[in-house]
């Protein structure tokens, strides 16, 4: 038997429910901000006013490549 060294396509739903979320001090309260959460092969985003609601999932490598290009301005409003 062989052992898959695959990620899960997707968190369970537990190691969501125990992650350790974190919102940027920065943000306003009233209107909210993302949060954001490393898990063992995802790094996970959800919308501050809504927990219950959708989970956006990156890989160790895409959250590399999204933390690059925001340090270098790239997603910058003009």
């Amino acid at each position: 038997m062989t052992r898959s060294t695959e990620p899960p396509l997707y968190p369970a739903p537990d190691e969501l429910d125990s992650a350790d979320w974190r919102k940027a001090t920065a943000s306003n309260t009233s209107q909210g901000c993302v949060e954001v959460a490393h898990l063992e092969h995802w790094t996970v985003v959800r919308d501050s006013k809504s927990p219950g609601g959708p989970v956006h999932c990156y890989t160790p490598h895409e959250w590399a490549c999204f933390l690059d290009g925001a340090r270098a301005g790239e997603f910058d409003r003009d």
